[in-house]
């Protein structure tokens, strides 16, 4: 599905998806090795072979649903106006420190620019110091891009870019936002907090920590990925500009790795249904749940119970499901780190997640949502408008071990309004 351009409408996290940005995985993952792995922000290494057969499950699902674009194929487009291309290589050189690599880059055509800048670029062997050096890339590759979750978000009308917490994916952010400040596909602002004046160093911010639960309530995590200087920033950026606005924040573990963002242990399934990772979200620890509220420029900061309890306060009265079901802790434990809290919801009540979290879908299926294998949707054999709830499964176990799952995997950017 094609469309000649698309206005940035991003308003909750469940209604009806108009667009979404994705990225099919390349040889930037099988340029990875046990000895950079955990550099890459990785414990393992992925086989891509079988990570690119469950994610064409995914991506094929999501092209019978809606209009679908991809990252490479939207840089390729940017690249062939002349001053995005160099305006683009000159901030990722500068960034990356690699300005005498420049001349390379320069020969390349749109097609190889896009290609290396996310394959990740190789050290050319003509001097001495380069010969030498045990450097394999001068650009090194962007394991985690298809995560296209992180490096920008979609909040209303406009698009955040993300200020990413490890220098390692710092190159997805520029892609992104030259993507969305230059192709004719999209009409939007981006806004930067590394281009504000008061920028604090402090600030980071990550795709997979903010939610968008209504145009005037946003639920973000804080933790190992986004500061509180980077709800800051957000608060301060919107505080003005609507009459009222509240941010839920919800203060995650720094360790294991699975708790690296909020949708790992949070996220919406339909206006009234929830996903949650039980022993962080509505059980008593030690990690605080905020409500902040601006109410024409004045913020008013509380500290609540859960985040349940803090969307019922503002009118969301939402049936938790508990990942890995609630009868065995250790099942919980499993399935959390296999992204088993990670659903991504293309429309209210439908939504899509991996098949290897057998008592998370078990959950769900108990609780009336019907359950249709992607392989099914992809042949024709069942389609999502036939079901009033449904959750499409996808074979995930290979793309699981990288870290993420389907609300991972996508950047949505634009959904009807919900009928609240």
């Amino acid at each position: 599905m094609t469309q000649n351009s698309i206005h940035i409408n991003l308003n909750s996290e469940i209604g009806k998806l108009k667009g979404v940005i994705i990225h099919t995985p390349g040889a930037e993952v099988q340029n990875m090795t046990p000895e950079n792995a955990e550099r890459a922000l990785y414990s393992d290494i992925l086989n891509l072979h079988v990570a690119q057969q469950e994610y064409s499950q995914f991506s094929s699902v999501l092209e019978k649903l809606t209009t679908t674009y991809q990252v490479k194929k939207l840089l390729e487009d940017i690249l062939q106006n002349s001053r995005v291309r160099e305006n683009l290589i000159t901030r990722i050189c500068k960034n990356e420190g690699v300005e005498l690599q420049r001349r390379f880059l320069d020969e390349l055509n749109d097609t190889e620019l896009a290609s290396q800048v996310i394959e990740g670029v190789l050290l050319q062997k003509d001097n001495l110091t380069a010969f030498l050096s045990k450097k394999r890339y001068v650009l090194k590759p962007l394991h985690n891009f298809f995560f296209t979750r992180d490096a920008s978000m979609a909040i209303n009308d406009k698009v955040l870019i993300a200020k990413m917490a490890n220098k390692v994916r710092v190159r997805e952010s520029i892609i992104m936002q030259a993507i969305f400040d230059f192709h004719p596909a999209f009409s939007t602002t981006t806004v930067n907090p590394c281009e504000d004046k008061f920028f604090d160093p402090a600030i980071t911010i990550e795709g997979g920590d903010v939610l968008v639960a209504r145009e005037d309530v946003l639920i973000i995590g804080i933790g190992s990925r986004t500061t509180p200087q980077g709800v800051d920033f957000i608060l301060n950026r919107l505080k003005d500009q609507k009459e009222n606005m509240h941010i839920i924040v919800q203060e995650l573990p720094q360790e294991p790795e699975s708790f690296i963002h909020l949708d790992m242990v949070f996220t919406f399934l339909d206006k009234d249904k929830c996903m949650i990772y039980e022993p962080i979200i509505a059980r008593h620890n030690r990690y605080q749940t905020v409500l902040i509220s601006a109410n024409n420029g004045k913020v008013e900061i509380r500290e609540q119970k859960n985040i349940l309890t803090a969307l019922k306060g503002l009118g969301f009265d939402l049936k938790p499901y508990v990942c890995g079901g609630t009868s065995d802790p250790w099942s919980q434990q499993r399935e959390q780190w296999h992204s088993g809290a990670n659903f991504f919801a293309f429309a209210p009540g439908k939504v899509m997640g991996y098949e290897r979290n057998i008592y998370t879908v078990d959950e769900l299926s108990k609780g009336g949502f019907e359950i249709i294998r992607a392989k099914d949707i992809i042949r024709g054999e069942k389609h999502p408008d036939d079901y009033e709830t449904c959750l499409v499964t996808i074979e995930g176990s290979e793309l699981s071990r990288g870290g993420g799952g389907a609300r991972c995997m996508t950047m949505p950017i634009s959904r009807e309004n919900v009928n609240w």
